[in-house]
């Protein structure tokens, strides 16, 4: 079994993808690379925000389903997503510039040796900036080149995802026996995990809380977390073995832009398995990437009533 190489991309819940878009882009400096709709309800937007190319490992990405209420942050629940920057003089910059853009934070702060920034959006998702500077391992990806921020300061991918639990010796064994990550340090109720090549794109940091009241799914909070693989042959691979330990997979589901197989390792914890390619360039230039409404071959001919369906979304820069 080859092992996992680190974060591929974490899906959440918007209550608006035009504030969604806005604040991505305006105030993070992340790159729109696709503009898509859900696959499994083509009523909802589906944005990737990413590095400058949409490389693996650098995706956040985005349902904005109709109707759906607020969710509420608890245990049980995939709760903060954590981005790259280069160093820790980048953390300064970012506190001044959400300090301009009105954006809540709580001050720089130190997580397992490395300067930590975290901020919350509109719906209050949680987040953090996570500073590089001391870090080795899976490599980040490119800034937004035509982007807001200063190149020496901008995201560069995705760093530790955060989950919280209730019963952390179960989680904790899925994550070694199964997932193959080590505990590699911990502090309090908070463990962290890494696997493949490690560092901040490669770890995942499970608080055990008993206490809080279960989370629950709505705008505001995390849908599922994606883990890197090759290719299609090494996703095959990872459902045969996850099923021997008795786990259900969805099978292999081609999303078009990769190749994925989702699996709940415990109560609303939802992953998913996904490949490194082909990547979000197949259909549209670099020049303009995310600008039109991007349909996969299988949904093109649904083109006109799915244009009717998701209001029009300006993202022409």
């Amino acid at each position: 079994m080859s092992e996992l190489k680190g974060l591929h991309h974490v899906t959440a819940i918007t209550s608006s993808a035009e504030k969604n878009y806005a604040f991505f882009t305006d105030v993070l400096g992340m790159r729109l690379v696709k503009k898509t709709v859900n696959q499994d309800d083509i009523r909802t937007y589906h944005l990737f925000f990413a590095d400058d190319v949409g490389n693996p490992g650098t995706d956040m990405t985005f349902f904005d389903f109709p109707g759906i209420p607020k969710g509420s942050h608890g245990t049980d629940e995939i709760y903060k997503t954590s981005f790259r920057v280069p160093t820790d003089e980048a953390i300064d910059y970012w506190v001044k510039r959400f300090d301009e853009l009105s954006v809540k934070h709580s001050g720089i702060q130190e997580q397992f040796g490395k300067k930590v920034l975290p901020f919350v959006d509109f719906d209050d998702q949680q987040y953090q900036l996570i500073s590089d500077e001391h870090n080795d391992g899976v490599e980040p990806g490119t800034p937004w080149q035509k982007g807001p921020v200063p190149l020496e300061y901008a995201i560069t991918g995705l760093g530790p995802l955060f989950v919280r639990v209730s019963n952390f010796d179960y989680f904790k064994e899925m994550m070694e026996k199964v997932l193959r990550f080590k505990e590699i340090d911990e502090n309090g109720v908070f463990h962290l995990f890494e696997v493949g090549e490690g560092g901040n794109g490669a770890q995942v940091i499970v608080e055990y809380n008993p206490v809080l009241p279960r989370a629950r799914q709505g705008y505001g909070t995390v849908h599922h977390a994606a883990f890197r693989v090759n290719d299609r042959s090494e996703l095959d691979e990872w459902d045969k073995y996850m099923r021997q330990f008795g786990f259900q997979t969805s099978g292999f589901v081609d999303r078009f832009f990769f190749g994925s197989l989702y699996t709940q390792v415990a109560p609303q914890i939802l992953f998913e398995f996904a490949t490194d390619g082909p990547g979000f360039m197949g259909d549209e230039p670099y020049e303009t990437l995310g600008e039109k409404l991007s349909l996969p071959p299988f949904l093109e001919s649904k083109r006109d009533q799915i244009e009717k369906m998701v209001r029009h979304i300006d993202t022409t820069r």
